[in-house]
């Protein structure tokens, strides 16, 4: 049987990623990230889409270098579809529309949120069916019922902002650089969790909210700044620390709450913030008291990378579902 070879792009936010897989193995796994909105505090979209139109086209070219192949052995390619800024995404998708036209091969969508889930099948070990995946981002919080690579269903998810948001509002709080996200994993690990307390909100089901937190972390730092202006310096690793501790807090709480009423002891985190130490250290915690078999993805297959996307499009290439050339790129797509 001939291989089945997929180009797959990445470009929904601000990262252009490009992954060449082989036969459901990432062979190639390109990202190129951009600094320049590093002196705004945050993403510029139209910034990111001028930068993604810079960046594509060496990135695909050095992806299929580095996956020891020419563009002519390419069956299908495949593009993020949505969620994400529709410039970016407009990017990536009238670039995979072009190559797969050029090329007269299958086009293939797939759904950001999706891949992020699927990343725990390029590498082993794997998850088995059914499993449950705490897919967390800069945008999306959910809980996802996985019943097989494309049957998937959220049983959880945030009625406001979402986890990666909280850590990153917090940063620019705390006067941190952009990402800030990262940086609170890093001072977290030389802080005190339980040297402050917040607010953890008391949400029905599965579901999440993390807007009220973020109001409680500005309140406290207001108060505490009247009566120290030097509060965030002196203090600054021990607030980290308790604000990463109740942000996880929340999150694993529900997770061990989806875990007990599934009775599903296959549980996985996914997306951006699954990077965060302060998670993966509670989850393999959580899990070894409840007796889950976890699973948490390499670091460079939780931000967004093109190799998740390829894996996401080999099983959808397996079953022919392919999309047409027309099909609209959506910055807001349902799961």
């Amino acid at each position: 049987m001939p291989e089945i070879i997929i180009l797959a792009i990445e470009s929904s936010c601000d990262d252009t990623s490009a992954a060449i897989c082989v036969d459901g193995k990432v062979v190639s796994n390109l990202t190129a990230n951009q600094h320049v909105h590093e002196q705004f505090g945050g993403v510029i979209p139209e910034l990111a889409s001028r930068e993604h139109t810079k960046n594509i086209i060496p990135v695909v070219a050095e992806a299929i270098k580095q996956a020891g192949i020419s563009k002519n052995q390419i069956h299908a390619v495949a593009f993020t579809r949505g969620p994400g800024l529709l410039g970016s995404l407009l990017v990536g998708g009238i670039f995979a529309k072009s190559f797969a036209q050029a090329m007269q091969v299958p086009l293939i969508d797939v759904h950001h949120m999706q891949a992020h889930v699927l990343a725990h099948f390029i590498d082993a070990p794997m998850p088995a069916f059914p499993f449950l995946c705490l897919t967390v981002s800069g945008g999306h919080t959910q809980i996802v019922l996985v019943n097989d690579y494309l049957d998937m269903k959220v049983i959880g998810t945030t009625i406001d902002d979402a986890a990666g948001e909280a850590f990153d509002k917090t940063a620019k709080m705390l006067n941190l650089p952009y990402p800030g996200g990262p940086l609170i994993d890093k001072y977290a690990q030389l802080g005190n969790s339980a040297a402050f307390k917040f607010t953890e909100p008391q949400i029905e089901g599965f579901n999440f909210s993390f807007s009220g937190l973020k109001t409680n972390i500005l309140y406290f730092l207001q108060k505490e700044l009247k009566q120290n202006p030097n509060f965030i310096d002196e203090n600054l690793n021990d607030i980290c620390a308790s604000v990463q501790h109740t942000i996880v807090s929340i999150l694993i709480k529900k997770l061990l709450k989806a875990s007990k009423e599934t009775t599903i002891n296959e549980i996985a985190i996914a997306g951006g913030v699954s990077a965060n130490l302060g998670l993966r250290n509670a989850l393999t915690e959580t899990g070894k008291k409840n007796n889950w078999k976890t699973y948490i993805p390499q670091f460079q297959y939780c931000t967004d990378n093109a190799g998740m996307i390829s894996i996401a499009a080999y099983h959808k290439y397996l079953r022919n579902e392919f999309c047409p050339i027309d099909i609209p790129i959506k910055a807001r797509l349902e799961f």
